[in-house]
């Protein structure tokens, strides 16, 4: 392999002289070529110049790795802020030294870093890092951005507890209005109920009523009073010492003797005759086996075993047997009891008034 050929040793002349000395007229014409500026492995040393180019650009190699390396180390340490640096443009270099691209070694240097600029790679001046001013001002921005997120999730979550909220006091509402309207639908219903059940057990008492007066009108028909014209003077259950059972056991119409006496109901007559304390006493049975005694009668118009219909005259009112004035004493015995009832209950439900 070739290998560049040593430059020929020379000694500085004096500058008031020459700056290269007498022996410059010993020096040999070279013309580098390809083979001959080929870099080749392991050291090899450039013989320095007095105010050549190559002393130029070793100092901007050294200048260039010191700036680098004192980008670097500022960057990598974190308690100093980092220092920004721009490094100056190679191609202004360039092109204030003629025929850099001629010399050996450094023409291949800046073609290298012009390359590398003309392939879009930025200025160091560009790419410096942030300070700390900005590292924290970005902390700052994301800071007040987590905060404005977790207030936005708080203000989320409550709107959602107050729209939660006011939908149970809407559903609480609505129900209580339900419950109410339900409470006085029931009522209004119970008070309906209640109005036409009245109304309805009062149609049925008239009914009844009704019912019982047709009754009573029918019967009213089939039976009557003993006696057209009188005075109640005795009633059912008086006490008193005339009466031998303590009490008076049947009704009184007082009139004037010889008034004629009616045949209640029709019927057969069973007994007619003395009968003691009761003076002329006549005795009518009737259908269902009630019978009628009629008592203290003056005379008799009828005899045992004769059927009599209603308003048939049957005797006339006298004083005969225990009495204290003229009167027909009536008593009722239903079935030929020996007890009998209160006259005047049985005559209203037969639909009279004694």
């Amino acid at each position: 392999m070739a290998s560049n050929r040593p430059a020929p040793e020379f000694s500085y002349g004096s500058s008031e002289t020459d700056d290269f000395g007498p022996e410059r007229e010993n020096w040999e014409e070279w013309n580098p070529t390809e083979e001959s500026v080929r870099p080749v492995r392991g050291r090899h040393r450039v013989a320095r110049q007095r105010g050549g180019l190559a002393r130029s650009s070793t100092v901007l190699g050294v200048g260039v790795i010191a700036a680098v390396g004192a980008g670097g180390i500022a960057t990598a340490q974190g308690g100093k802020p980092p220092v920004s640096l721009s490094l100056p443009d190679l191609s202004a270099v360039k092109d204030s030294l003629p025929e850099a691209k001629s010399l050996p070694g450094v023409g291949s240097l800046i073609s290298e870093v012009t390359g590398s600029d003309e392939a879009g790679t930025a200025p160091a001046s560009s790419t410096a890092p942030l300070t700390t001013v900005s590292a924290e001002d970005g902390q700052a921005d994301a800071g007040e951005a987590l905060r404005a997120r977790i207030l936005a999730q708080a203000e989320t979550q409550q709107d959602a507890a107050e729209a939660a909220e006011q939908q149970a006091a809407e559903e609480a509402a609505t129900q209580k209005a339900a419950a109410e309207a339900a409470a006085q639908q029931k009522a209004a219903q119970d008070k309906a109920d209640a109005k036409e059940a009245a109304a309805k057990k009062k149609a049925e008492e008239e009914a009844r009523a009704k019912a019982e007066a047709e009754r009573l009108a029918k019967l009213a028909k089939s039976y009557r009073l003993p006696v057209a014209s009188y005075t109640t003077t005795g009633t059912f259950g008086q006490p008193g010492a005339m009466w031998s059972s303590g009490y008076h056991t049947g009704l009184d119409f007082a009139a004037s003797t010889g008034t004629p006496i009616y045949a209640i109901h029709s019927g057969t007559v069973t007994e007619a005759g003395w009968a003691g304390a009761y003076g002329y006493r006549t005795v009518l049975t009737l259908d269902d086996g009630t019978e009628l005694w009629f008592c203290h009668q003056s005379s008799l118009n009828v005899s045992v075993g004769q059927k009599v219909s209603t308003g048939d005259v049957i005797g006339r009112i006298g004083a005969t047997g225990n009495v204290t004035g003229p009167h027909l004493h009536l008593e009722v015995h239903p079935g030929g009891q020996a007890t009998g009832v209160d006259p005047a209950a049985w005559l209203r439900d037969k639909g009279l008034t004694p």
